[in-house]
């Protein structure tokens, strides 16, 4: 039976470890906290196979040239001289048009079609957490800038991305009592799903101990021990932990510890932020993307979570008072009544793993049979999940990769 080492216990290493039990190996699992945290609980929970748009997208570059210096936007960029950065930056802007986020949105739509049937199937093998299904509602304060996002989404409705018919004023209000006079249109995806992303995290960690999983917690990987093209070995504070095999699913890090293989992944951090409620201050009644201000509002079993922006400035975990009174604004103007001040709510940051062409890594590191990766998943972590993880478990154990996990070839960067 295949023994298999997972470095990392986000959304994407804890699903894996549920595919490869489901697979018959055995699994241990190494953190380097005592426990998932991060982009993998701080995120908006979202579910969302319709929004399979990859970050770098037409006419991204001008905006971004435009919000990168504004710490309060929705995109900031921290200036650096650091080579990689630079490096992935340009890689960045470089995927910013229609044929590079055509083939994206393709390839991640197709990934995401067994969405739901795998969180169903999760569920009925035990797994417990908190879910919803009361769809996204996108809102937008200007009618031509919404007017604007559907015309640009006409193009991708084969893919699955088919919004209801826009609702306007009174209707919009009638049916998101929540939102302030100044939202005046939006449009909604009937389907979507969310999940209170630590309840999900940890209902799978209850899952994996009662079948078996080792979890070596407050655990850093120093190296991984590889002779001939073949891992043995990760090397960690903690001692040597031997494995047939090693997946590496460490989100933001990914990169740093490929590196010690000598293979170049590039992964940059983008920061999030969370403001959660506890109680909500509004009643809110379904998740809400605001459109030109660019967050999410969840609300939970209890709270209501706000969750947004984009930071680019290295692996850290400081949180920028600016950028989180931005979101806290956008929401006082978004909704009626809801307090402007971030003081009432608790704040949190994660890091998004972060490619240059906007794709998953998902695959057999270059040059190796048994060392894998499955990482920069960006925003989606929570949807691709379960999909992620099906496809690297067939890999790891059978050696096959599906076809619908081919387009994230870790060697496409090599």
């Amino acid at each position: 039976m295949k023994n298999v080492v997972i470095v990392g216990s986000g959304v994407i290493g804890l699903s894996a470890a549920f595919s490869l039990k489901q697979k018959g190996a055995q699994v241990t699992i190494v953190e380097s906290h005592s426990g998932s945290h991060g982009a993998s609980v701080v995120n908006a929970g979202w579910i969302c196979p319709s929004m399979s748009e990859p970050v770098p997208s037409p006419g991204l570059v001008k905006k971004s040239l435009t919000w990168m210096r504004n710490p309060e936007s929705p995109l900031y960029i921290k200036p650096s001289l650091d080579l990689d950065f630079l490096r992935w930056l340009l890689g960045f802007w470089r995927h910013c048009n229609v044929r590079a986020y055509t083939h994206a949105l393709e390839a991640t739509s197709a990934l995401n079609k067994r969405t739901f049937d795998l969180y169903d199937k999760m569920s009925a093998a035990g797994v417990q957490f908190e879910k919803h299904q009361n769809g996204i509602l996108f809102v937008f304060h200007s009618p031509s800038i919404m007017e604007h996002e559907l015309k640009a989404l006409e193009p991708y409705a084969k893919y699955g991305i088919k919004p209801s018919p826009p609702i306007w004023g009174k209707d919009l209000h009638e049916f998101e009592p929540s939102l302030s006079s100044s939202i005046h249109g939006g449009f909604w995806y009937e389907g979507e799903r969310h999940v209170r992303p630590d309840t999900l995290t940890s209902g799978l960690r209850d899952w994996l101990t009662t079948h078996g999983v080792i979890f070596r917690t407050n655990t850093k990987v120093i190296d991984i021990d590889h002779v001939n093209g073949q891992v043995n070995a990760v090397n960690t504070t903690n001692g040597r932990i031997p494995g047939d095999a090693i997946l590496i699913a460490a989100g933001a890090r990914t990169g740093e510890l490929t590196k010690s293989v000598g293979v170049r992944i590039p992964i940059q951090a983008g920061k999030g932020y969370c403001l959660d409620y506890t109680p909500a201050p509004v009643s809110i009644g379904r998740p809400i993307d605001f459109g030109e201000a660019r967050f999410a509002c969840t609300p939970m079993d209890g709270m209501v979570r706000l969750a947004g922006t984009m930071e680019l400035s290295g692996i850290n975990e400081i949180v920028r008072k600016e950028r989180v009174a931005a979101i806290a604004k956008g929401a006082a103007r978004g909704f009626t009544g809801w307090p402007a001040d971030p003081a009432a709510a608790k704040i949190d940051s994660g890091l998004r793993p972060m490619t240059p062409d906007g794709l998953p890594v998902i695959g057999w590191v270059p040059g190796f049979r048994n060392l894998a990766v499955a990482s920069g998943h960006a925003m989606l972590g929570v949807t691709l999940a379960p999909s992620t993880a099906e496809g690297i478990a067939e890999l790891m154990t059978t050696g096959r990769a599906p076809d619908v996990i081919k387009p994230f070839d870790p060697a496409r960067f090599n």
